[in-house]
């Protein structure tokens, strides 16, 4: 961190208010905060300047000094450096911080600040400064300490220990974010801020016996320094009162000009703080007048000036008395000067001073007090080390004249502080005997004085029997027959360097002897080098020499060995037989030594070479177009269902099962929060009793819990879950269920039979569930037919105007919309929208307000805000009046700006995102749009394309973008809801794009957006091509690969989970309409329902013993019943069976599976030709073993997975009778024109190569369904959390009701078991009301009573009884005393009449009654409101 110093009477960024801001009360606080933080970071760097200047180190930047100091470190050196005595470095725990910085604070670092501690006390600093260890270590109040360094800082100058520390307020600056970080510091631990301006008075009045006599000689001092008088001055200066210590009288002027000056300095600074944060009441006087203390270090600072000229002067003189007079001067305040070492001391200094002129080249340098204090540090050293040698020298001369040796080794380490090994002792010995006797003199009168040099430069004298040092000549010659210090210790090294010597030849005996070869190895190369050179000189003879002599023995060679070989021809040829032999197996042996060390990579290529065939085999399967028998027998295999397909199909029906159980199990709670959200508003208008509320969340908890788990739980086995009686009836029901599914025309003409609100429950909860909300490809692909089928119908008969399709509201249209937005097609809605819509709820600044009115009347409001004033202009103005304003235009064309570019965004996420539109959108509006064409052909693209936007953008997307916490395309929490600005800005967006889509341009009221007309045209023409390509999707038979053969392939059938109840529902609907929907009477509809016979009821559906016929609650219990869930596996009452007619599509499909299993025993060319040729045994036996492999696996596989008992029973024939099976089926097959055998039946082998590619598919997207489904799994699991969170919500919301209703003091409470109770636990006595029919005319309550005249109300009395529950009233009718009739009237079904709007009702069918005027009397007379 740099911190650059100000100007002195520059400002400081943080410190004052400039005059003319005008800042509020918080804006004033605020920067009397940072003042704070800012003065605080000044005094901090004082504090590390001052520390630096004393420690002569670097410590850490201001903004870290803080907790740089928490380790004690730095105060402990501090404590050093003003108490040596008390403090020295090895008391200072880890004093190079390495343990610090390796793993941060130990508890020992509390004992730097103890350290410290005493060192103050030692001074005698006041005990008011001091902090506590924990306010340093725990760094809870590192102010306070800060604040005691000052104070130390003040107190040593005053005793002259230390220099003044700098006033830095206002002259160095730091940074907003280093400012910001401190005062968050300083309110984190809520420190009061010390008062650094007050620690001079503090100080004076802790260490005055008189603070007002001390008080009063320091403004008396202050003002004589004002003055300028010195004679003043010096006056003030020595009166007792003020205890000040040395002053000079011959010093007067001089202290006038160093306190003149240090007051001028002190009044600048507090300039600086005068418009700061500090008030006129908290200045302290001493912010502008010398303290004691800073007096009394001027004084000190004058004194050691004076003192330092002394001592320098006597050093010149060179007289050590001089020196040493001035050296203990008081004012010097010089440690550890000894009276002895004088004479040392003025050498030392004197080479000092020289040294330093010397350097810095002027005559005139003078020594300052830290270089003589460090001079004088030197001579003492030099003086007790050179003792401490004379004496080790002394000894051991006189050890060598007694011929002692054993104290020798003990005094050379420590008196010469020498390395010496115990075994060279009498080497030691030995060797400063001989050097001693050498030295030794006959005359034996010498001086007992012997001579030693200190630093080489400085004698020093020592007399061995007094045992006395000293650094004057003694004016005696030293000895000269003694061993000097030098010498001893130059033979003690020698010997020691010797044996060490000695020890490493020992110890590196091996490399003496490399040496050794390495010089004799140098020897013989030179030898050799030298005979090298002579032979090349003497080359051409030498070559001559050698090739004569080669020659001869070459041709000498020959000769011999031509000789042997005549003499052995027949031994040669033998030799050179079993040679070629040996080269032969050799490369044998290394040929499959290769393979064998290039193993992995031969497999390599091999495979390679086989996957490479195996696609091409695989590639002609696949494209070819009468692939080959031969091929298609290598990927038979691939028919065979493995434990992985089933367990894939048993998890796809487990999810399958799950998501629609959740789908239904959400679709009822949703209905039940709907209820719940009308029935609590009705309860904040007061409309409606708590009770009623508390009743409904019961329910409703119930629901969410134990009653959908029963849901999910109950009758999951479908036939087997009833008793064996009812089995046939619900076999029945799967047939039904199966041609209802695969069938679209019977549900498309029943929805059409019906009313349109029933049928829209009808698609709710059976047609949906029938097809399991499309939770797999084949029940997709089935709803969509039934929605074509369904569409295709209702254009035909209902549809007369193409614009009908828009202004009216097209049953299947709204049920595909509904579907692709519930539970399968929200997810894709949520990352379609989801993004843009966040991003433009989330823009804080966007508001969008295109209402002229509204934009004037906002201007209107942040006038009168701004001026304060009521403002002139009408506030309410039509949309013309506020146009005619410039602010209004340019505000309301601000907001149409912002709405493009929204809009552009929106726009962008859309048609980026065709891809990710479900694909039944998409194909229904191809379906739309094709259809429309077929009836009404003068149609034009544009007018097509409008309706398929209607679709695709106003229906589907238009109302996620309106309302996105409705859709699921934002989360909500619970209670929580979108502003009004944001969701006016979306509404504005999706009306732009509702324009867009339908080329609708803004008219009429809408003129003044006329602006964005043509950007409207633009985006329809966008929007146009978009439409078509949404139009452009593939027929879903190719979409889903799905033919009529696929359910007879599917490894498991079709399952749908459905309440008894609907199916009974589903039952008596087929019978009502069966005339409609079934018009033949042969067809298959009529002859299912014929043998289902009439609709039963629960009971009678679960059979007798169901229900206990005397249980009290047997109407709840059926009911509860009616909704249980039962699975239904789909079958087809018309399959082949044995001995029935053939179907030629099923025969097809047994004769294929017969094929397949054929060829896979026995190899051919062709059909015909594996027909005709017998098996071999082998054969037989390896069929025989398939299938048996089969029958196993058949056996493991589950109940909705088998296959017929006839292709069962196929599939086990022994292989010659397959294969005659075969022969006559295909005969069949040909007779209906299927195959031929013209082609070897090529036609079937094309078949079975579409089975091959058509499960190879299938099992991928059997993978992805799975895929699909745990997805939307995790969606309605959200959603059903979601839910929960609503119910907890209003649980919350409802327990709060209560606990207000309890404290209040309310005629009833009401409990939450739902039953009323009154205060005291005693009940309230059920009081009756009774009005004359003409009392409550007179309210308004009565409007008529048909059948009876005005005057004779009066003979009409009406009874008003509380019933047992809350909200439950009996009104009995009596006419001339006689009671006539009686009715049960609920309070509840009150409040939803008027919340429906409905205002009159009829009582008895003939008195009619004021809805809201009965309300109000009930209210006020049974619940006191």
């Amino acid at each position: 961190m740099h911190h650059e110093e100000l100007a002195p009477l520059q400002r400081p960024h943080y410190g004052s208010i400039v005059d003319d801001e005008r800042l509020s009360a918080e804006e004033m606080d605020e920067r009397r905060r940072q003042n704070i933080a800012y003065e605080y970071l000044c005094h901090l760097e004082e504090a590390k300047r001052w520390m630096e200047v004393c420690l002569e180190e670097e410590l850490p930047p201001t903004t870290e000094l803080e907790e740089g100091l928490r380790n004690g470190v730095y105060l402990a050196k501090l404590a050093k450096f003003f108490a040596p005595n008390v403090v020295s470095d090895k008391k200072i725990y880890d004093v190079e911080q390495a343990r610090y910085k390796r793993s941060g604070l130990h508890f020992r670092h509390t004992d730097n600040t103890v350290q410290w501690l005493r060192a103050m006390e030692s001074i005698g600093l006041p005990k008011i400064f001091y902090p506590e260890t924990t306010d340093v270590y725990d760094r809870k109040n590192i102010p306070r300490m800060i604040y005691c360094i000052h104070a130390l800082s003040l107190y040593l100058f005053k005793l002259g220990l230390a220099p003044q520390i700098q006033d830095l307020l206002g002259k160095v600056d730091f940074t907003e974010e280093e400012i910001s970080n401190m005062r968050k510091e300083l309110e984190k631990y809520g420190i009061q801020m010390p008062s650094f301006s007050k620690i001079g008075g503090i100080l004076a009045s802790e260490l005055s016996v008189d603070e007002a006599a001390l008080h009063a000689a320091v403004i008396a001092i202050n003002e004589a320094i004002e003055k300028g008088i010195a004679e003043q001055t010096i006056v003030t200066l020595r009166n007792p009162n003020a205890m000040l210590l040395n002053v000079d009288e011959e010093l007067a002027q001089d202290y006038q000009n160093e306190l003149f000056e240090a007051k001028r300095r002190k009044e600048s600074n507090a300039r600086l703080k005068v418009n700061g944060a500090i008030s006129e009441e908290e200045r302290d006087v001493y912010e502008e007048l010398l303290t004691q203390a800073e007096i009394q270090g001027n004084i000190n600072k004058i004194n050691r000036i004076i003192a330092i000229g002394q001592i320098n002067e006597a050093i010149d003189q060179g007289n050590p008395e001089k020196t040493l007079e001035t050296l203990l001067l008081p004012t010097a305040k010089l440690q550890d000067v000894k009276p002895v070492n004088a004479r040392h001391y003025q050498d030392v200094l004197y080479h000092a001073k020289a040294q330093k002129c010397k350097e810095s080249q002027d005559e005139s340098a003078l020594l300052w007090l830290d270089e003589i204090q460090k001079g004088i540090n030197g001579g003492n050293n030099n003086i007790k080390e050179a003792a401490i040698l004379a004496v080790g020298t002394s000894v051991i001369n006189k050890s060598l004249e007694k011929g002692d040796s054993q104290p020798i080794l003990m005094i050379l380490q420590s008196k010469f502080g020498l390395r010496v090994i115990p075994e060279c002792a009498e080497n030691y010995f030995r060797n400063l005997s001989e050097a001693k006797n050498m030295k030794a003199r006959e005359d034996g009168n010498e001086s007992p004085w012997i001579k030693l040099v200190m630093k080489n430069m400085y004698d020093y004298y020592y007399n061995v029997e007094t045992e006395e040092g000293t650094c004057d000549a003694p004016g005696v010659v030293p000895k000269t027959s003694w061993l000097t210090g030098e010498e001893i210790q130059s033979i003690v090294g020698q010997v020691t360097a010797d044996y060490n010597r000695e020890q490493l030849w020992l110890a590196n005996e091996n490399l003496i002897v490399q040496l050794q070869a390495r010089a004799r190895g140098f020897l013989v190369r030179k030898n050799y080098q030298e005979r090298k050179a002579y032979l090349q000189s003497q080359e051409p003879s030498a070559i001559k020499i050698q090739a004569f002599w080669k020659g001869y023995k070459q041709r000498k060679s020959y000769i011999d060995r031509l000789k042997v070989l005549q003499g052995n021809v027949a031994a040669i040829v033998k030799i050179q037989s079993w040679v070629k032999m040996w080269l032969a197996k050799r490369s044998y042996r290394k040929r499959l030594q290769y393979f064998k060390d290039h193993n992995d990579e031969i497999v390599k290529i091999q495979a390679f070479l086989r996957a490479n065939k195996a696609r091409e085999d695989y590639r002609t399967l696949i494209g070819a177009e009468n692939p080959p028998l031969t091929v298609l027998r290598k990927f038979a295999y691939l028919l065979d269902q493995s434990d992985l397909d089933f367990q894939e199909e048993l998890e796809v029906t487990r999810l399958r099962e799950e998501v629609v159980t959740k789908i239904r199990s959400n679709q009822q709670l949703e209905k039940d929060l709907n209820l719940m959200d009308i029935k609590i508003g009705l309860l904040v208008k007061n409309r409606i009793t708590l009770q009623d509320v508390v009743l409904h969340s019961k329910k409703l908890n119930k629901k969410s819990k134990s009653q959908l788990e029963e849901m999910v739980m109950v009758d999951k086995q479908g036939i087997k879950g009833l008793s064996k009686e009812r089995r046939k009836k619900l076999e029945a029901y799967q047939h039904l269920f199966y041609l209802l599914q695969t069938n679209p025309t019977y549900l498309a003409k029943l929805i059409f039979q019906m009313p349109q609100n029933k049928s829209t429950k009808f698609m709710d909860t059976v047609i949906f569930t029938l097809y399991n909300y499309a939770s797999n490809q084949r029940e997709e692909y089935l709803l969509l037919k039934l929605f074509k089928t369904a569409l295709e119908e209702e254009i035909n008969s209902k549809v007369d105007q193409i614009q009908d399709i828009v202004t009216g509201n097209p049953t299947v249209i709204k049920m595909v919309v509904s579907f692709n937005r519930g539970a399968r097609g929200q997810n894709t809605l949520r990352q379609l929208l989801a993004p843009v819509v966040k991003e433009i709820m989330e823009d804080k600044s966007l508001i969008i307000n295109t209402s002229p009115v509204d934009v004037y009347k906002s201007w209107v409001n942040q006038l009168e805000m701004q001026t304060g004033e009521a403002s002139k202009l009408p506030y309410d103005v039509t949309t013309e009046q506020a146009l005619t304003h410039a602010e209004v235009v340019n505000k309301l064309e601000s907001s149409i700006q912002s709405l493009r570019a929204v809009t552009d965004k929106v726009l962008t996420t859309i048609f980026s995102s065709l891809n990710m539109m479900p694909y039944g959108m998409r194909y229904i509006a191809k379906v739309l749009k094709c259809s429309l064409h077929e009836k009404f052909p003068d149609a034009t693209e544009d007018e097509l394309l409008k309706i398929v936007g209607n679709l695709l953008y106003y229906r589907y997307m238009n109302p996620a973008i309106v309302a996105p916490d409705g859709f699921d395309i934002i989360d909500i929490t619970a209670g929580g809801q979108i502003h009004p600005d944001q969701r006016r800005n979306l509404g504005c967006v999706a009306k732009v794009l509702q324009h867009a889509a339908s080329n609708k341009l803004f008219e009429g009221e809408s003129e003044h957006l006329s602006s964005m007309n043509t950007y409207l045209s633009q985006t329809y023409q966008k929007f146009r091509i978009f439409f078509q390509a949404a139009c452009d999707v593939p027929e879903p038979e190719e979409k889903f690969n799905i033919d009529e053969y696929s359910d007879m392939v599917t490894l498991s059938k079709p399952v749908i989970y459905i309440s008894i109840e609907e199916i009974i529902n589903t039952h008596s609907l087929l019978l009502e309409h069966q005339d409609a929907i079934a018009t033949e009477p042969n067809d298959l509809l009529n002859e299912l329902l014929e043998g289902l016979g009439p609709v039963p009821d629960v009971e009678s559906f679960l059979g007798e013993g169901a229900v206990d016929p005397n249980d009290p609650n047997r109407a709840s219990t059926l009911n509860q019943l009616a909704k249980t869930e039962i699975s239904l596996s789909l079958t087809s009452k018309y399959e082949l069976r044995e001995g029935e007619d053939q179907d030629l599509k099923s025969l097809m499909i047994k004769t294929k599976r017969l094929i397949v299993d054929v060829i896979r025993t026995q190899p051919g060319d062709t059909l015909s030709e594996i027909l005709e040729t017998p098996a071999t045994a082998v054969q037989e036996s390896e069929h025989l073993k398939l299938a048996e492999k089969r029958a196993i696996l058949d056996s493991k596989t589950p109940e909705k997975m088998k296959h017929s008992q006839s292709i069962f029973e196929d599939r086990q024939l022994p292989l010659e009778q397959k294969k005659r099976k075969i022969q006559r089926n295909l005969r069949t097959l040909e007779q209906a024109g299927l195959v031929s055998s013209a082609t070897k039946y090529q036609e079937i082998i094309n078949e079975i190569a579409k089975d091959i590619r058509n499960q190879r598919r299938y099992r991928h997207h059997r993978k992805a369904e799975l895929v699909k489904l745990q997805q939307t799994l995790n969606a309605l699991n959200s959603k059903t959390t979601f839910y929960e969170e609503q119910i907890n919500y209003y649980n919350t919301y409802i327990k709060t009701c209560l606990d207000n209703l309890t404290r209040k003091n309310s005629r009833r409470s009401i409990k939450v078991d739902g039953k009323e109770e009154v205060k005291g636990s005693k009940k309230l006595k059920q009081t009756s009301l009774k009005y004359t029919a003409a009392r409550l005319h007179e309210k308004g309550v009565i409007l008529e009573i048909e059948d009876l005249q005005t005057n004779q109300f009066k003979n009409v009395m009406f009874d008003i009884t509380p019933g047992e529950e809350v909200g439950d009233f009996e009104i009995k009718a009596k006419f001339l005393g006689v009671e006539m009739e009686k009715v049960q009237l609920h309070f509840q079904d009150l409040l939803q009449m008027q919340y429906e709007g409905v205002a009159v009702m009829k009582m008895f069918d003939k008195a009619k009654v004021n809805v809201n005027l009965l309300i109000f009397l009930l209210n006020k007379k049974f619940y006191g409101k």
